[in-house]
């Protein structure tokens, strides 16, 4: 004759007295640090075909237009700044169009369905896209002033003259400034199109035809001259990127900066947080 064993838990024993399902069942899980999903931005910015390209395209910008200065500019006349702003040239162009192919990745290419669903907090992706942006940024920055000191060193010994350091650490800041500026642009464009060729054909828009246009009012109409400081964010921009402004470019860079880029962002960020996700 055999005897069934109970699985039943005597309750009298230790095992039993602290066994409490229902509590175990209600523990929330931990939210995804916020640094964890800046990273997997990060890498999602440059593991596609595109962001490949056009992390390559910068790097090949940035040499080529070294290349360009020492083989055609003026050799007496190479100086630091010179080789800065030049190579800051291309990234105006190539590093908003990372920054706004980020945002749209989850709308055009129909990811957010999975991105949304593993972190439901829109808002922290989003964040978490904008940090990565300015980190592209700041490496961009790096990358160019190294470039720049290289080829100001190479031009000065080609030309036989002193090197020129002509730019100081506010200089240098304001250049980070503005390229931070000009990828926050294209994070705000992706976020208030949410399609990635509409917000690369805007930022086009945004950084040649429109400055472009209110260049020839400016010149044909003497009433726009001295408004365009005050409604063209590009034009403010690219004076922050040369450096040393005044204190009326200031005022007109926070006028332009707030029109063009907080109250859009703001626009942006809530319609993405009540979009419907398809």
């Amino acid at each position: 004759m055999t005897t069934a064993t109970s699985t039943t838990l005597d309750i009298g024993t230790p095992a039993a007295r602290h066994f409490h399902p229902t509590k175990a069942a209600s523990v929330p899980p931990r939210r995804i640090p916020l640094i964890r999903i800046v990273a997997v931005e990060l890498r999602k910015s440059f593991d596609t075909r595109s962001g490949m390209w056009l992390l390559a395209s910068v790097a090949i910008a940035a040499l080529a237009t070294t290349g360009a200065i020492l083989a055609w500019g003026p050799r007496e006349e190479s100086t630091y700044s010179q080789f800065l702003l030049a190579i800051g040239m291309p990234m105006t162009l190539l590093l908003p169009i990372i920054a706004a192919l980020s945002v749209t990745a989850e709308w055009t290419q129909r990811t957010g369905l999975a991105t949304f669903t593993l972190v439901p907090h829109r808002g922290r992706v989003l964040l978490a896209k904008a940090v990565a942006s300015v980190l592209v940024a700041a490496g961009a920055t790096v990358v160019t002033s190294v470039v720049a000191v290289v080829g100001n060193l190479i031009g000065a010994k080609v030309a036989g003259i002193a090197p020129v350091w002509d730019c100081d650490a506010a200089a240098l800041a304001a250049f980070a400034g503005a390229i931070t500026l000009l990828m926050l642009t294209g994070f705000t464009l992706g976020a208030l199109i949410r399609n990635s060729a509409g917000a690369v054909v805007s930022y086009m828009v945004y950084a040649f035809v429109a400055p472009g246009l209110l260049a020839l009012l400016a010149m044909s109409q003497e009433w726009f001259r001295t408004m365009r400081p005050w409604v063209d964010a590009k034009f403010t921009q690219d004076a922050l990127m040369h450096g040393g402004l005044s204190g009326d470019q200031w005022a007109h860079l926070a006028v332009t900066t707030v029109l063009w880029l907080v109250v859009p962002l703001t626009v942006g960020v809530v319609t993405v947080l009540r979009s419907e996700v398809k």
